[in-house]
């Protein structure tokens, strides 16, 4: 898989794997834990939203809902029936994030999961409301690279699907 590929070619090689507990991210992580020689550990907190009654529903009938201008313009506004809300799903994956980093201090390391959980912790971390997270693209396989240190948090890249050799860690 090129991610791994470009993951392993990192300067300051990453010493732990997560992913989310859905297979697709699992089966994303497999290969990059595999080039650097490690093991996927589990972090239930990186799961996808819980769209609750919307879950397994197509795109193309939920388009139709006449919630879903508010799902598009003011995520904060919006829960998922039967599931959680943009706000709960945006302070949950970041709490996911942060009890990482606080597990792997001075450490790179790689967290797998999926485009609304990591737009909500880039978002977070780059000081931008919620409500403007749907203007954040997060492709499949792209590479955002968050820099925690004592005093705060950088955003070093967001959807990178080429080289990380630009990844400066000072």
């Amino acid at each position: 898989m090129v991610v791994a590929e470009r993951i392993s070619a990192m300067e300051h090689k990453p010493t732990a794997v997560y992913a989310s507990p859905l297979e697709r991210t699992k089966e994303t992580a497999a290969p990059i834990a595999s080039a650097l020689r490690l093991r996927v550990r589990n972090a239930p907190g990186l799961i996808e939203a819980d769209v609750g009654e919307w879950t397994e529903k197509p795109l193309r009938q939920l388009y139709k809902k006449k919630e879903w201008p508010t799902v598009q313009r003011w995520p904060i506004g919006f829960r998922f029936p039967g599931g959680e809300s943009f706000a709960e799903m945006s302070v949950r994956s970041m709490d996911a994030v942060l009890e990482l980093v606080a597990a792997h201090r001075g450490e790179t390391i790689v967290a797998v999961s999926h485009a609304d959980p990591i737009k909500a912790v880039v978002a977070a971390a780059a000081g931008v409301p919620l409500d403007l997270m749907p203007r954040l693209v997060v492709s499949p396989c792209s590479v955002s690279a968050l820099l925690f240190t004592g005093s705060g948090v950088a955003v070093l890249c967001i959807n990178s699907t080429g080289s990380l050799s630009e990844l400066v860690l000072s």
